[in-house]
């Protein structure tokens, strides 16, 4: 797998979302600053990470991530989810909770409504048969907000061409993993310290589903990025820094 580990101390393992990179993290790790050996990898068939075939299962992910762990000597870890990985980041506190120090959900999916379901099956379907270039297009007014897709077309560009370097059989085939897995019910099996965020306007991770999240989870915490959409590592990664630093320095 392609890794990235910087810093020294408490390790944090950070996953990034469906179709992305492990360098959709940097803004948040330059805000946080040092005192951690941030771990980081590009998913199973993402960025420089091997192109394996699916379809994929959400067990998969989880026993990627079990065995990086084991090749880096890694007991216990703080660990953080964006979207996919956020989802990857539920299933593995519940597959393996000693080995977890924190948890962290960030624009995540738990208890989708039947209207919630159809939505991201028929964007699963759109990515499958249209490609990444017709899923793109129409996810950049769900994910960023006007005044950042103004203020910012370099990111919104770089976004959308690491993705379509992606294989497209293997983004289609994760893409499946965050339409259809679903944990809600087992959420209460979480007694890990748990930080969730999602932003304000984000129509596919929530408030709601944050608030589920919380509720669910016996030792949680929450907070809404005001005006925000999905993509908050991206357009505000400071933000999303000031929650997980004292969050994870009192975990």
């Amino acid at each position: 797998m392609n890794i990235r580990v910087d810093g020294d101390g408490p390790p944090i393992t950070l996953i990034h979302g469906v179709g992305s990179y492990l360098e959709s993290w940097d803004g948040v790790i330059a805000a946080i600053g040092g005192g951690y050996r941030f771990l980081r990898y590009d998913l199973r068939g993402h960025g420089e990470s091997p192109k394996l075939p699916g379809p994929y299962s959400l067990d998969n992910f989880v026993d990627d991530l079990s065995s990086l762990l084991d090749a880096q000597g890694i007991e216990t870890t703080h660990l953080a989810g964006f979207s996919l990985g956020g989802l990857i980041a539920q299933a593995f506190a519940l597959a393996h909770p000693d080995r977890l120090r924190s948890l962290t959900l960030i624009s995540t999916v738990a208890g989708r409504t039947d209207a919630e379901k159809t939505a991201v099956r028929r964007r699963a379907e759109t990515l499958a048969e249209k490609g990444a270039g017709t899923h793109l297009t129409e996810a950049v007014d769900r994910w960023f907000t006007a005044e950042f897709i103004a203020a910012r077309p370099d990111v919104l560009e770089e976004r959308r061409r690491r993705s379509l370097n992606n294989d497209p059989d293997c983004y289609a085939a994760a893409y499946r993993v965050l339409a259809e897995y679903d944990l809600a019910d087992r959420l209460p099996e979480i007694k890990t310290p748990t930080l969730v965020m999602t932003g304000e306007n984000d129509v596919g991770s929530t408030p709601r589903m944050a608030e589920l999240i919380a509720d669910r989870v016996p030792d949680s915490r929450l907070h809404i990025f005001p005006r925000l959409k999905h993509s908050v590592l991206l357009e505000a990664p400071d933000q999303v820094a000031a929650q997980m630093k004292p969050f994870l320095e009192n975990a």
